[in-house]
């Protein structure tokens, strides 16, 4: 079947087609046009599809990892200034993984028609270590859509497409399918070791993805999107990417003279490109926004005899060493040693050094004794024992411990402020209880946007804003929010009714688990607010108020 679409139009019924389960986006043109012609799908509307505008482009990120988090199939949406808002969770997206597909779509502005500045997304996706997507049509920007909520559930990672503003906003007759991959079923095999990024288990994922790399490169180079096609002419080759392609096309109405290569699915296809730098002349690079191919077309021309952590000289991840880099300077001096003997100019060299040096044992961290998030996770525990498959999505602080023995009782914490919006987003993918646990000033930071999109939606979860008085992680800073809570949710929409302030003790325990338990049976959102005051500043505070009164 064929329609006639623009390309945002395209991308829109290609995730539908692809088994979307729900669109998370903040208008910002030119991607505004997606998440309304899903909202308008007939078909959209039958399934269901999550498709209500979000607080902010951090919020959609965010909550797209909680419908991902159940195993359902997320589209978040932005131009390209929006990913900047979004940059924290969308970095760390690659360090959890996903569990359904996720593709964030991104809408760059060259020439700046709406925008203020012409920021290329394609960056981002190389800083995060993540695959990009740059169709250079609207049929390959419809076909792409499944091959990359495909391509991000086989990698386990989320997958960025990029367009511009040409792609998103003009029209080409698009052939369609005839119907629609059906969504995927709701699912609990997430691992919280993944999802929960604490140090231990962000450097283990971290070797992982930097380690799926050269796979992620091999991909893109036998990609159907990347296509080298081969001329008489080899005076001249030509690199084009994303509409520019189609640019050249329209340059050469008998078919391109020159040998060019397309580029549509990153990392860069390096082999191709050497084998058209090998073959050709000269090479000039037809791209969109900043010379992003251009840059690394160089490094690959000029810099073959490079070494260092690309090449395995230096570890690929974590801090160098003085062990490390004496290893790597002893080795290359080995190589430089033998070649010089072969010509009999053997130079001497400073000794280089590589001591064994004894490990420190490590000490797992835990929370302090006598800390008040012990006894919320001590009253959670409790509670959600009565329930089969609960859930809880945690955030940035000392109570991120709570996933270690003997709590263990979160299953993700990605960055600041995520709790809500992944609870939300679980929620939205059909999760109960969805609960989301976040300290007090890292409500204030990023957890009140979230919140209000749960408002919004009236999204079934329970909120916990554990709150200690302080910022305690960081050594006990003043928090932005100390006695105001109550009145910042009041003043989002939380229901008196459904707003609680308890005091975390054991004597409480019965009162806590109560509430706790009657809030989880309401299908809204509310919010609890447990409040004690962190055991370290309240020793600091007592010691103070001795020492004044001597």
């Amino acid at each position: 079947m064929k329609q006639l679409l623009l390309g945002d139009e395209a991308i829109a019924l290609g995730a539908i087609h692809a088994g979307l389960s729900g669109v998370y986006a903040y208008p910002g043109t030119p991607s505004t046009e997606i998440t309304e012609f899903i909202q308008g799908n007939a078909l959209a509307r039958e399934r269901g599809l999550h498709s209500r505008w979000c607080t902010n482009e951090k919020t959609a990120m965010e909550a797209a990892l909680g419908m991902s988090f159940m195993g359902k199939r997320a589209l978040v949406c932005m131009k390209h200034v929006g990913l900047n808002v979004c940059a924290d969770p969308f970095v760390n997206s690659a360090m959890t993984g996903v569990g359904g597909g996720v593709v964030v779509l991104v809408a760059d502005d060259p020439s700046m028609h709406s925008s203020q500045d012409e920021q290329d997304s394609r960056h981002y996706g190389r800083f995060a270590m993540i695959p990009t997507f740059e169709p250079s049509s609207q049929q390959e920007a419809y076909d792409m859509m499944a091959v990359a909520f495909d391509y991000s559930e086989r990698q386990c990672l989320p997958v960025l497409m990029r367009v511009t503003t040409r792609m998103a906003h003009s029209r080409a007759v698009v052939e369609v399918a005839d119907e629609a991959r059906p969504e995927n079923a709701i699912n609990y095999d997430a691992q919280a070791a993944n999802w929960v990024l604490l140090p231990a288990n962000a450097r283990r994922r971290n070797d992982i993805v930097c380690a799926q790399q050269p796979q992620l490169e091999a991909d893109a180079a036998v990609s159907p999107y990347n296509v080298l096609t081969d001329a008489p002419d080899h005076s001249l080759g030509i690199i084009a990417s994303g509409i520019a392609y189609n640019y050249v096309c329209e340059c050469f109405a008998d078919g391109c003279p020159y040998p060019l290569l397309k580029i549509s699915q990153y990392p860069l296809p390096k082999t191709l490109v050497r084998r058209l730098l090998d073959a050709c002349q000269r090479v000039i690079v037809v791209e969109e926004g900043q010379p992003f191919i251009e840059e690394q077309v160089r490094g690959v021309a000029e810099s073959r005899h490079i070494l260092g952590r690309l090449t395995g000289e230096l570890p690929r991840t974590g801090e160098l060493t003085p062990d490390c880099v004496a290893k790597a300077l002893k080795a290359q001096l080995a190589i430089n040693d033998g070649q010089c003997a072969d010509t009999k100019d053997s130079h001497a060299h400073a000794p280089l050094s590589i001591e064994n040096k004894p490990l420190v044992v490590p000490r797992p961290p835990a929370l302090c004794q006598g800390c008040g998030h012990r006894d919320v996770y001590t009253a959670l525990n409790q509670v959600l024992q009565e329930y089969d498959h609960a859930r809880v999505f945690g955030d940035i602080g000392c109570y991120t411990l709570g996933f270690l023995p003997p709590y263990r009782a979160i299953h993700s914490c990605v960055d600041m402020g995520a709790s809500i919006t992944m609870a939300k987003g679980a929620a939205d993918a059909g999760q109960w209880p969805a609960v989301a646990i976040i300290g007090d000033s890292t409500f204030t930071h990023s957890g009140m946007t979230g919140l209000l999109d749960a408002i919004n939606e009236n999204a079934d979860i329970t909120v916990i804003i554990s709150d200690n008085l302080t910022t305690a992680m960081t050594g006990g800073q003043d928090s932005a929010g100390t006695n105001k809570f109550e009145a910042i949710c009041r003043g989002l929409g939380v229901p008196d009714e459904h707003l609680h302030v308890v005091v975390p003790l054991p004597k409480n325990m019965p009162e806590i688990t109560r509430i706790i338990r009657e809030e989880i049976n309401y299908h809204g959102v509310s919010v609890i607010i447990p409040r004690r005051e962190c055991i370290q500043t309240f020793k600091r505070h007592a010691k103070e108020k001795k020492n004044s009164k001597q």
